[in-house]
């Protein structure tokens, strides 16, 4: 089914971590087995010539420090810290992960840096008893893993943020956003230090005060962005998040009271998700060709599987069995530690699928088994592991052509040369990469080989085809600045051999030299 009603009324949910990067800390040091310290803690960095807080735990708080005072203060105020040192790249880490774990609420989620999350959470609700039961599951599960919250849900994604930020939080009712947020500073704009300062010193000092004055000339003064994050504030327009993750076209997902970690329950969940998912796809005539299995494990941890298929897929079976090939052939097992409360499948892309006629030949059914073949190893080895050859735009023979995988729909930059006279191949099938020099005696300096040495063997050549020139392809920065001219030659066994020579006799100071490119069948 699809995930979102897009005709209700947008809500969403704006989760700020006001403390992350202590609590961060303090995780670690908890998985640790550290003993937590006694005396407040603060995360500090260096802006510009001073070192100041970045962080500050809840006892710190309490004594007044803050982020943003300078650390000689905050150790002239409170003599007995605990300092660390920031690690910007950890804390962007740690919200990243949170991000993941919020797509258990709904699959549109934007990250908000340093501390902030935003999930679009409309028509989803349901599934969580309400509006205030998702908030309640939210808060206690992330209670549960050590970090401090505070959440908001309105009607735009502005009004929640400002909500969560600089209000107590909570749930604003349809349409109430005037009236909800009346009270927030006019820090809650977060429109800059200046803004913010030209606002206070002409004596409005809520949004109450900016939502009662004419738009036009708080416009004119203050710039019409600060009036466009009013408006959103207030609930009359509404800018819709990016997400970080592309919306799924199709999405089922199983939630557990307890939960499983024994792989033959994981297994008998894939089997159900397959099953609805397909069942979707089917009613609207769609296969998918790119699934992810998202595991949600009670701790917090998301794992990600991703399965590609060569061609529009919708049969729940055949699913199943690709995602248990998927999962047996991970390098790193999949570990469900205190086991997964959620499993979703979904459909990242999909394509129309239509009826298949097989002929009275059974090549279709033929073609169909090829790619069933492809599918299965691919989910075995990995998509990279199975390849196939399409053309490339190149008169080069190593360039021609080029691997991609097989379950690959990518469009060939070139075309496939034709066959020679007779039906014989052109060039041939297997080439040398990197070519073999060969040692060449020519009747003429420029004709074809008479005799040839390869892997101490002389060959003699009864039959010759060429020269086919090839210049170097002068528009690629390249060491290759010679033309080649091709001969197929054949020698007194039968056997038939592409050779090139590289240069002119008597043109330039480098020397000729004659190399092996292929052998034709």
């Amino acid at each position: 089914m699809k995930p979102l009603d897009l005709h209700k009324p947008r809500r969403y949910l704006a989760l700020w971590l006001p403390l992350i990067v202590t609590d961060r800390l303090v995780r670690l040091a908890i998985q640790d087995g550290r003993k937590q310290g006694e005396h407040p803690l603060v995360v500090v960095a260096r802006k510009g010539n001073i070192l100041a807080l970045v962080g500050a735990d809840a006892n710190a708080r309490r004594q007044g420090l803050r982020p943003g005072l300078a650390f000689a203060d905050a150790k002239a105020r409170v003599p007995q810290l605990e300092v660390a040192e920031h690690d910007e790249t950890a804390d962007a880490d740690l919200l990243e992960r949170l991000a993941d774990w919020c797509d258990r609420y709904s699959p549109l989620v934007a990250v908000e840096p340093p501390d902030g999350i935003v999930c679009d959470i409309t028509g989803v609700s349901h599934l969580f008893g309400g509006e205030a039961g998702l908030v309640a599951d939210m808060e206690n599960r992330l209670r549960a893993q050590g970090f401090a919250t505070r959440i908001a849900i309105a009607g735009t994604a502005r009004a929640a943020r400002a909500l969560a930020r600089f209000g107590r939080g909570g749930i604003v009712p349809v349409g109430a956003e005037a009236h909800s947020l009346a009270g927030l500073p006019v820090e809650a704009l977060e429109a800059g230090e200046k803004t913010t300062t030209g606002l206070r010193r002409a004596g409005l000092t809520s949004i109450a005060d900016l939502a009662a004055r004419p738009r036009k000339p708080l416009a004119a003064r203050f710039g019409d962005q600060m009036t466009a994050i009013l408006a959103q504030i207030l609930g009359e327009i509404d800018r819709p998040i990016t997400p970080r993750r592309p919306l799924p076209d199709f999405v089922a997902e199983q939630r557990f009271a307890d939960p499983i970690g024994l792989m033959d329950d994981i297994v008998f969940a894939l089997t159900t998700l397959s099953q609805n998912l397909c069942k979707s796809l089917d009613r609207h005539g769609q296969g998918g060709r790119c699934f992810e299995a998202a595991f949600f494990r009670a701790d917090g941890k998301v794992t990600r599987i991703e399965l590609l298929s060569g061609q529009p897929l919708k049969e729940a079976g055949v699913l199943t069995r690709l995602l248990e090939m998927r999962l047996e052939a991970l390098v790193d097992p999949l570990d469900p530690g205190f086991g997964f409360d959620m499993i979703r499948l979904s459909v990242l892309a999909g394509d129309d699928m239509a009826a298949i006629q097989s002929g009275l030949d059974g090549k279709a059914m033929a073609s169909g088994e090829v790619r069933d073949l492809i599918d299965r190893l691919s989910a075995r080895f990995g998509a990279g592991s199975v390849q196939r050859f399409v053309a490339n735009d190149s008169h080069l023979p190593e360039r021609a052509a080029r691997a991609i995988p097989a379950i690959s729909d990518e469009s060939p930059s070139g075309v496939w040369r034709q066959m020679g006279p007779f039906g014989v191949p052109a060039r041939p099938l297997f080439l040398f990469y990197p070519a073999p020099t060969i040692e060449v005696i020519a009747e003429v300096p420029h004709g074809p080989p008479r005799r040839f040495q390869w892997r101490r063997a002389w060959f003699d050549i009864v039959k010759a085809e060429g020269p086919e020139r090839i210049s170097p392809e002068w528009w690629r920065k390249t060491s290759d600045t010679r033309a080649r001219d091709y001969f197929r030659i054949e020698d007194t066994a039968g056997r038939r051999f592409w050779v090139f020579r590289y240069g002119f006799y008597g043109i330039g100071t480098e020397p000729v030299r004659w190399y092996l490119h292929g052998v034709f069948p």
